[in-house]
């Protein structure tokens, strides 16, 4: 496992690692993408039913 947390640090340091981490973090701002994760999150623990 700590070969794969190491190689994840490694691309985060990378140009196209920045710009990813940068367009994930402004999708995350979005309230409704975070509505459509709360969602997600809750079918996939069961909430929905």
């Amino acid at each position: 496992m700590a070969g794969l947390l190491a190689r994840l640090k490694a691309y985060s340091r990378t140009p196209q690692g920045r710009r990813n981490i940068a367009t994930a973090r402004r999708a995350a701002a979005d309230p409704r993408n975070r509505a459509k994760a709360r969602s997600l999150l809750g079918r996939l623990r069961g909430g929905r039913r």
